[in-house]
């Protein structure tokens, strides 16, 4: 709906400029009336008088309206675009919601089907005597455990599938799955190449520097406001023994109000503009930072996580399993062994997807999705 209401204004907009090149229509006046003769040698008779005047807008103002109605179509323009970026932003960030959730639910499934292989091990044990009973009760805990940590992953991915297909107005098709995973490969430009497509196509940017042209204009039309213009006005008047014409000008003279008011408000609103377009300017810079620094945070964990915790958790857990089958260990190592590696993918799920999510932030700043195409 968002997207809907800024295209309308874009085109209510365009409409603007129509209205701001329209030139004034011309004022016809017509008066009939009757004349009595009162003195010996005049005649009676009709009376008419016809007028026709036109107003003559001084060109700075006329032109200086136009451009305004022109950098505010082209607001509307950057409104709309910025709308579609924000929103392909957001259902992208969702997407990669939803497969964080698939791949946590994933993981909880293999934690699971790993429990359970423990489970029988420890059932076997107990049964023969070999282990006491609270190796059973535990294993059978941490079973529950692992289930509630499925079905909860499970539904919060179906979840994000509603919402998408909520977004897209139940348009989706019938049993629809995203595809793609968190790992895909993340190639970002250099910082300088970010911070230049930040100022080139950044929406917002464009948004604010169109509302600063739209000032620059307001504040030539209320300097030029001061002569508005003059009328021509051509009119004849008859009578039984008479046709006259004249011929006037009119001009409005700025002796009593010399629209130092408006000029003062349209020179502070354009100090208020120019100061918005400076300030999201240097955030801008700030976001571009601190956003490259979570994307390559994230990438270094990604690498430390994959290249050394995540073998050596795999290594931990295997060395305990292999100790309790030769009971030189407890089921309480092998359930913290598991423990620790599942902490250690789950870092590893979310390091991918903060990874993501800090790609898809600069690419929303870059303004990528700001055009009408798809992506």
């Amino acid at each position: 709906p968002n997207l809907r209401l800024s295209l309308m204004a874009q085109t209510a907009a365009r409409a603007g400029i129509t209205s701001a090149q329209a030139f004034q229509n011309p004022r016809i006046e017509l008066t009939r009336g009757t004349s009595t003769a009162r003195f010996a040698g005049t005649n009676s008779g009709s009376v008419q008088v016809w007028a026709v005047s036109q107003f003559i807008e001084n060109p700075a103002v006329r032109n200086a309206r136009i451009d305004a109605a022109r950098a505010f179509e082209k607001d509307s323009e950057q409104q709309a675009r910025m709308t579609r970026n924000e929103l392909v932003a957001q259902v992208r960030l969702w997407a990669y919601q939803g497969l964080l959730h698939k791949s946590q639910s994933i993981a909880a499934a293999d934690a699971v089907q790993l429990l359970e292989q423990v489970r029988e091990r420890v059932r076997v044990r107990v049964e023969s005597g070999e282990a006491p009973r609270y190796e059973i009760i535990k294993a059978d805990a941490e079973i529950i455990n692992a289930r509630e940590r499925l079905l909860t992953t499970s539904l919060m991915a179906e979840q994000i599938l509603i919402e998408l297909n909520q977004m897209a107005a139940g348009q989706l098709p019938e049993g629809w799955s995203l595809t793609g995973d968190l790992s895909d490969d993340v190639e970002m430009s250099s910082l300088n190449e970010i911070q230049q497509q930040v100022r080139q196509h950044n929406p917002e940017l464009a948004a604010l520097q169109a509302q600063v042209l739209q000032s620059q204009a307001q504040m030539r039309s209320a300097q030029g406001s001061r002569w508005p213009g003059l009328e021509l006005r051509y009119s004849q008047m008859r009578d039984p023994e008479v046709r006259q014409g004249q011929l006037s000008v009119g001009v409005q003279i700025p002796f009593v109000d010399t629209r130092s008011g408006p000029i003062k408000q349209a020179s502070v609103e354009l100090q208020r503009a120019e100061a918005r377009l400076e300030g999201r300017q240097a955030e801008l810079q700030q976001q571009i930072l601190v956003i490259s620094k979570s994307l390559e945070i994230a990438r270094l964990r990604i690498e430390a996580l994959s290249q050394g915790s995540v073998k050596e958790a795999e290594a931990a857990l295997n060395v305990a399993q292999a100790a309790y089958r030769f009971g030189e260990r407890g089921i309480l190592d092998v359930l913290d062994a598991q423990r620790v590696l599942r902490s250690v993918r789950a870092d590893l799920i979310d390091a991918r997807y903060q990874l993501q999510v800090a790609r898809i932030a600069l690419e929303q700043l870059m303004g990528q999705h700001a055009s009408n195409t798809p992506s």
